[in-house]
């Protein structure tokens, strides 16, 4: 028995042929199968197994689920100059055994054959089908992610359930549902299907955090005309979640017309301040429940009222059904249904929000009404730009952010060529260059001047709207650092938007920059009020309580994070990390990782940064090559410090005690990461990471200037969180040049800030070993020892 990764193929209308055009057919296919790369280099080294199926072939690969991914993705290439052969694939790892059959040929069997055929029987011409398993691990390469959609799950011959996703790259796949799955009892009837997300991981999640919350709209909580509901949070009389609504539209790229809707629903409710209103962030977890239990999904976000519909758009014409369901007692207050022409769909979002303000029985100011009776825009083409660009945003969490937030700003700039005075589109831009500047994508002075242009349009439309304040405050704080007058607009963003969590969310990022953790984590609490199930939101709560060294309540708030989702890796992989920190106790995180390999066919990119760190911790040079065999590409940014995979490949090298290898790859890294600063002078992680290298490469001068340059860019003063570790590094800087006595009194300023520098990575980690023996490092470490 072992683990196969299977690419099955097979000619759709194969038995409709002529036999003649069958042999033709499968001839062109096999030479097609055989002249791709990844075949070639798989039968070259050995790993490879061919069995033909009648009107297709099996091909069993054994060193990575991106060998079928990349043969079928080349093969499809290949057959848009041979139209007339229609494929369907079907893609899956598991399990098989050699087996001999009545010729004495060599065939397999077992789960993974089984499986894979079963994958692939699900599609129609043109489909590349993978099972959950191999998606959840391509998922984890950026170059994948964006490719691949979650279509659910459904249930095949034998009763057997697959959760399946769809391939599709460019021109090549076929995006629509199959039509088996469309038939299915338990497959829920719609065409909409999803971006696959990416587990988060703490390495980034300081810079990507913002990113959820920046089309939410969210009520303000009111304590006042509780009632109970046993089980979940607390539920105001006067609350409401709008849960996704179901795309009915033949077209696909209907479903973020339909996410619109919503959206725009839920943000006109938010702007009443006598309701409260669950943010998009928490409500759309259940976009993939198909079977939704109401009183539950109410228990859970903490409200009364529940708003669930469909919509359909064709031609010129939508249609929209809503139901309002006080979801105490399951009973449904009302139904309505829409159906309308195109350009009457913001009339009935309004329309539809008034009624339910008028339900809930909710005060309704002048102000409030005039706001919700305001529609975005009157140019629709505009609109649905807007929508997909705001979608993208919204997903850049889980795709490669670059790609993704280039292609946001492309679309919003079409956006707003098609109507000048698109408001919310401008506010939209602004994020978006920001984000991009802010996450190192493009830290650079014309970067960040595309956001300035952009909030210009913003200030010149609406100078005085609470939009306009909160777009300024993101702005100088993620562009600028200039933290005061930030809180300034930003005090001005929570009176004129009193319903939005956002303005408190940056108060406590602004909080945290400054050293006010307390007070951080205080705002952060109210954005779960509003915002209950937000992963992001616990994880930087959890973030708070491990710079302050406070790790039995990091530990509580994790436990609570994955009460919501145990499938998180990057959430496990933290938790487990907790007690090497605190106690230099490394055997939860070797369990988590060991177990996360046990449930998976190979080693992922994200699991392989976490085992790199621990294979350094734990000195065990084997783990560490292993780690790099399945790298990202990338690198490792640990802690948001840029590393790129050369650096990965140097301290791996070194662990094993190549010096020459250890010195080819150091350098390799020093030339990637030089461009960086070339490119972007005043970007302190990176110039902190070339004086990192230069250290390891013995160049002394230079590394130590490198390491004074990042703190001075970046003071404490100005970061209390890269800053301190900005000081933490620079002594690992001139640890590593010798210079001892500097090396202490960095160490011993970093130890006495709020930061990562932890007893357990004093303790076990081969940075530090310059310095071990010596009593005032011992007494360091000492001062961080658990209590």
């Amino acid at each position: 028995m072992e683990i196969a990764h299977l690419l099955l193929i097979d000619v759709v209308g194969y038995s409709k042929l002529l036999v003649n055009e069958q042999i033709e057919y499968l001839q062109k296919l096999h030479e097609i199968v055989r002249s791709t790369e990844c075949f070639r280099e798989a039968e070259k080294s050995g790993k490879l197994m061919r069995l033909p199926t009648g009107d297709g072939m099996a091909l069993l690969f054994f060193q990575s689920p991106e060998e079928p991914v990349r043969c079928a993705l080349a093969i499809a290439e290949e057959l848009k100059n041979h139209q007339h052969i229609q494929l369907r694939m079907g893609v899956h790892s598991g399990p098989v055994s050699q087996v001999r059959d009545v010729n004495e040929t060599i065939n397999v069997a077992g789960a993974g054959i089984n499986v894979a055929q079963r994958v692939m029987d699900c599609g129609d011409a043109g489909h590349i089908l993978l099972s959950k398993h191999v998606a959840e691990d391509l998922a984890q390469y950026r170059k994948w992610q964006p490719h691949l959609r979650d279509l659910g799950e459904c249930e095949v011959k034998h009763g057997l359930r697959l959760h399946l996703y769809n391939l599709c790259k460019g021109d090549v796949g076929n995006p629509n549902v199959p039509a088996k799955l469309k038939r299915r009892a338990l497959w829920k009837s719609h065409d909409q299907v999803r971006p696959i997300r990416k587990t988060l991981g703490p390495i980034w999640a300081f810079a990507v955090a913002f990113l959820f919350f920046a089309a939410a709209g969210a009520a303000f909580y009111f304590f006042s005309h509780r009632a109970p509901l046993s089980g979940g949070l607390v539920a105001p009389e006067k609350s409401i979640a709008v849960l996704p609504f179901e795309n009915l539209s033949n077209e696909k790229e209907n479903a973020y017309f339909a996410d619109g809707v919503q959206d725009e629903i839920l943000s006109d409710l938010a702007k009443v301040a006598d309701l409260k209103v669950i943010s998009r962030t928490s409500v759309m977890h259940y976009r993939t429940d198909a079977r939704r239990n109401l009183r539950e999904i109410a228990q859970a976000l903490g409200v009364a009222y529940i708003l669930e519909g469909s919509v359909q758009r064709a031609a010129n014409r939508v249609k929209v059904i809503t139901q309002l369901i006080d979801a105490r007692t399951d009973r449904h207050v009302w139904s309505h249904k829409y159906e309308r022409g195109l350009e009457d769909v913001f009339a009935i979002q309004t329309e539809m929000a008034e009624k339910i303000v008028a339900e809930l029985q909710s005060k309704l100011s002048p102000a409030e009404k005039a706001a919700i009776e305001e529609p975005p825009t009157s140019n629709l083409p505009a609109y649905d730009l807007y929508v997909k660009a705001k979608a993208l945003i919204f997903n850049s969490v889980y795709n490669e952010p670059g790609q993704v937030l280039f292609e946001a700003v492309h679309l919003l700039d079409e956006t707003v060529k098609r109507d000048p005075s698109f408001f919310l589109a401008y506010c939209q831009l602004v994020l978006a260059h920001d984000q991009i500047y802010l996450r190192g994508i493009d830290h650079t002075p014309a970067r960040l001047a595309l956001g300035d242009a952009a909030l210009q349009s913003v200030r010149r439309l609406r100078p005085d709207s609470g939009e306009a304040h909160l777009a300024l405050a993101g702005h100088l704080y993620w562009g600028h650092l200039d933290y005061d007058r930030a809180r300034g607009e930003l005090e001005a963003a929570q009176r004129l938007l009193p319903n939005d969590p956002l303005p408190f969310l940056l108060a406590a990022y602004i909080d945290r920059r400054q050293g006010r953790w307390e007070q951080s984590t205080h705002n952060m609490e109210h954005a779960l009020e509003l915002d209950p199930r937000n992963l992001l939101v616990l994880q930087q709560m959890s973030l708070n309580y491990e710079s302050l060294r406070r790790y039995s309540d990091m530990t509580a708030v994790l436990d609570r994070a994955l009460a919501v989702a145990p499938e998180q890796i990057g959430l496990r992989l933290q938790r487990a990390t907790i007690d090497l920190d605190w106690r230099a106790d490394s055997k939860p995180l070797h369990a988590a990782i060991d177990s996360n390999l046990a449930e998976k066919a190979g080693t992922t990119p994200y699991i392989a940064e976490s085992l790199l760190y621990l294979a350094l911790c734990e000195r065990d040079a084997d783990a560490a090559t292993r780690a790099l065999s399945v790298m990202s590409a990338d690198g490792c940014d640990r802690d948001g410090i840029p590393f790129s995979i050369g650096w990965c490949q140097g301290v791996a090298a070194r662990a094993k005690g190549d010096a020459d290898a250890a010195h080819a790859a150091f350098t390799k890294a020093r030339n990637e990461v030089s461009k960086i600063v070339h490119d972007q002078p005043n970007y302190a992680k990176a110039v902190c990471a070339l004086g990192m290298i230069d250290a390891a490469l013995g160049r002394k001068k230079e590394a130590i200037e490198e390491g004074r340059r990042a703190v001075e860019l970046l003071p404490v003063s100005k970061d209390s969180i890269d800053g301190a570790l900005l000081v933490q590094h620079l002594a690992i800087i001139y640890a590593a040049s010798g210079k001892k006595d500097a090396a202490f009194e960095q160490l011993s300023a970093a130890a006495k800030l709020p930061g990562y520098l932890s007893y357990g990575q004093l303790r076990l980690h081969p940075y530090w070993d310059p310095l071990r023996g010596d009593p005032r490092f011992e007494e360091i470490v000492a001062s961080l020892a658990p209590k």
